[in-house]
């Protein structure tokens, strides 16, 4: 397995991929794995944690790897240049697996080489990403397979697509013996959940509310009116502020904000949006609006905010 690094990437996600095979290959008594670290110029790449990995091998001299993941974290569309996408665009019509982890999916979408695949990524990169590309199939899988492309969420969901490979070119019986080399219970299914569900993350379980917040979710950008919820989940408005304030203590409408400004929130985080941009995603149809609901909100404005995560 080869991985081109770029700058920011997650450390956590590239050893949770390599240090599961290196248990594998130990636990076989025979190197069934085996892996690289690259990068555009040679040198040593740094992570999100500012360590960087002493070895890496320039992407030149490693013309044609069978199967490559970027390894991307924060920042992704700052990192991506000319060079990575017609290498990666050669390494396509060489009919290699391509793959990315946590954001370098950003990458392979650059380079039009999702187009038509269904992938995954980081739950917390999900809207900029969906903003900037949203013709293509995101899920919130934790990692996905589909034809010669992979792609996974990040973090331990790496060990959970690795020990997927484990299982697969070994045996299962290694992957369980891995799982205790780590102290993990097992393996989760690469179709489980990144976060928990809305009704296990608010302990709400009320059909009408978790209705009601499905429809929320669903319309950031055209934020629906509480008389339309209401009318849709067949009760009438002061039923539905009633229930709001019973299981989540706040008003619909308060809710609904705290949503669209959580999303707008991301979106300032991982997207080269403008900010003009991200509060029409975030639906306010003005970006004066916006940025005294954000300030109100956020304690800072929109802009203020932008510049210390560029910092």
């Amino acid at each position: 397995m080869s991985f081109l690094l770029l700058p920011e990437y997650s450390m956590m996600s590239l050893l949770s991929i390599t240090e599961p095979l290196r248990i594998a290959n130990r636990i076989v008594g025979k190197e069934v794995f085996r892996w690289q670290c690259l990068s555009e110029n040679g040198n040593p790449v740094i992570a999100s944690n500012d360590m960087a990995l002493e070895q890496s091998i320039h992407v030149d001299f490693c013309p044609s790897p069978k199967n490559v993941f970027v390894n991307a974290s924060f920042r992704p569309e700052k990192y991506i240049s000319e060079t990575c996408i017609k290498w990666l665009r050669n390494l396509d019509r060489k009919k290699s697996v391509i793959g990315a982890i946590d954001t370098g999916c950003y990458a392979l979408a650059k380079a039009k080489l999702l187009d038509g695949y269904k992938v995954t990524l980081h739950w917390e990169a999900k809207p900029a990403f969906q903003e900037r590309y949203p013709y293509l199939n995101v899920s919130d899988e934790l990692f996905k397979i589909d034809g010669n492309r992979i792609t996974c969420a990040g973090g331990i969901a790496a060990s959970d697509m690795v020990l997927y490979f484990i299982e697969y070119y070994c045996q299962s019986e290694v992957a369980d013996l891995v799982c205790e080399q780590l102290i993990t219970n097992g393996t989760r299914h690469h179709a489980d959940r990144q976060r928990p569900s809305k009704s296990e993350k608010l302990n709400v379980y009320h059909p009408k509310v978790l209705k009601a917040l499905e429809l929320m979710d669903a319309n950031i950008e055209t934020p629906l009116a509480t008389v339309h919820i209401a009318k849709v989940l067949s009760i009438s408005i002061r039923q539905l502020e009633r229930l709001f304030l019973q299981y989540l203590k706040v008003s619909p409408s308060a809710y609904y904000l705290k949503l669209r400004m959580e999303y707008a929130h991301y979106l300032l985080s991982d997207s080269g949006l403008s900010i003009t941009e991200i509060a029409l995603a975030s639906g306010f149809s003005s970006t004066a609006h916006f940025s005294r609901r954000y300030r109100a909100f956020y304690g800072k404005t929109a802009t203020q905010y932008r510049l210390l995560t560029l910092a």
